[in-house]
């Protein structure tokens, strides 16, 4: 047996100075997101108003395969990056399992997630063009931080728009995004028209991403000097966050291991996307053939039981329409999901991969994630955030079926970061007043009912 070590590091010189577009590869492109006044393809004009432009080029660009990190964002992840590739040892021998267990762990920043590798390019590239203040929205809290960090660092002001219902459940996380001196709002609020629309029309609700992705959208463009930066689903998210999996590959060659399976949560996107790119890459070219496996809530099931058609990205109805897997722009959590990864919809791009069979989706329950995320700690001494337990959760069941089947697989997830600001959660796991909700069928036809009707393309 190889002496592989807990914990490997790239060196400075081994750090991946490219992102990779995995859409460069891809047989078969995402459909074009269409503008919802003209229902045509969008260019990266019609962006503008919303993203700041070397954004709008990126979420557009279909061709080039790597992107060149520019050096000040190089700079700037030297100080949490690179993060280290760690064999579970220890949780390989609790499971007796023939299994080799690997994650890659984004928590070692202060945002405890991946999510400040495209916060720092999207606010880098914000300030370049001279603009003095974004908008953003974050569910669970982890992108809200992560944005407020790079604010800070780069001297630009920020509205954050917070899913109500983790406002309510996550107090010390909005504290710690005022800290870095944001501006924070509960969602949906008075603070808008799209808002006040959503708040007329269901007083009592607790919110969700796609409400807040309204209000932050409206903010900015009629704010002047002002974007909105998104922390998932897009293209330039996925973009950034290739770093994870370019990260990933380079060391795993090093220990001379390459993964049978490939597991991430699937919230939007961001995670999972940034992981899989350089085995989806190899997938695609016929290198290698890695199960990939998403793994989302059963509370907000987009990829598992959503419809693959054009939805809105917010609950506004503001934003151009994707063709992705989704529950419909309108569709509301249930207020006891804890886990985060509550977005109605997934990014475009997994969306395609999926729909074209090139990976495979899951959804597990919440009780179940928490059980495996305090399994897991227990075993690994690390508390991990509960959208990452939902990959966590997956590698187990994985990992049994290899003690089942005595094959020895070689399993990466990805560990997106850390549940201290989690609590409220972990807590009532633990004195067992959690509980699991699964839309019935009935619940999810109320979102779909809602889906847009587009001549000649979606009837």
């Amino acid at each position: 047996m190889k002496n592989i070590p807990h914990k490997i590091y790239l060196t400075e010189e081994q750090m991946p100075k490219q992102w990779y577009n995995l859409r460069a590869d891809m047989k078969n492109l995402p459909d074009p997101m269409l503008n919802p006044q003209t229902l045509k393809p969008v260019t990266e004009e019609d962006l503008y108003p919303v993203f700041c432009k070397e954004l709008a080029h990126q979420e557009l660009d279909n061709i080039t395969r790597f992107v060149d990190i520019p050096e000040e964002i190089q700079d700037f992840y030297k100080m949490y990056r690179p993060s280290p590739l760690i064999r579970a040892y220890q949780l390989e021998k609790a499971l007796d399992t023939p299994a080799k267990i690997y994650y890659k762990f984004e928590g070692n920043n202060t945002s405890g997630s991946h999510k400040l590798n495209s916060a720092v390019a999207q606010v880098y590239y914000a300030k370049k063009q001279g603009l003095t203040s974004l908008t953003t929205e974050t569910g669970a809290g982890q992108w809200g931080t992560a944005l407020a960090e790079a604010c800070a660092f780069f001297g630009m002001d920020l509205t954050v728009y917070m899913v109500k219902g983790s406002y309510e459940q996550k107090p010390f996380r909005k504290s710690i995004i005022q800290t870095f001196g944001a501006n924070v709002i509960p969602s949906p609020s008075n603070t808008t028209k799209a808002g006040r629309k959503i708040l007329a029309e269901n007083p009592g609700t607790s919110g969700s991403l796609g409400c807040a992705i309204s209000e932050a959208v409206e903010k900015a463009v009629t704010t002047p000097d002002c974007r909105y930066v998104l922390g998932s689903v897009l293209n330039q998210v996925l973009l950034h966050q290739s770093i994870i999996g370019e990260e990933s590959a380079i060391a795993m060659q090093l220990i001379d291991e390459y993964p049978d399976i490939v597991i991430g949560c699937a919230g939007g996107g961001s995670n999972l996307g940034g992981l899989i790119g350089p085995f989806m890459r190899d997938k695609l070219n016929g290198k290698a053939n890695p199960r990939i496996i998403a793994v989302e809530p059963a509370s907000c099931p987009s990829l598992t039981r959503g419809r693959y058609a054009y939805d809105y990205c917010d609950t506004g109805k503001i934003t151009p329409m994707a063709k992705m897997y989704t529950l419909g722009c309108g569709f509301m959590p249930s207020p006891n999901h804890a886990g985060g990864l509550r977005y109605h919809g997934m990014s475009p791009i997994l969306s395609k991969l999926y729909h074209d069979g090139y990976m495979e989706a899951v959804s597990v329950e919440q009780t179940k994630v928490f059980e495996a995320a305090t399994f897991f700690a227990k075993k690994e001494t690390i508390l991990p955030a509960p959208e990452s337990s939902h990959a966590i959760r997956a590698a187990i069941d994985e990992a049994i079926k290899c003690r089942e089947t005595g094959e020895a697989k070689t399993i990466l997830f990805g560990l997106t970061g850390t549940g201290y600001f989690d609590m409220t959660a972990y807590n009532s796991y633990l004195e067992k007043t959690m509980s699991d909700y699964i839309p019935t069928d009935a619940d999810l036809e109320k979102g779909f009912a809602g889906l847009p009707h587009i001549p000649g393309i979606q009837e």
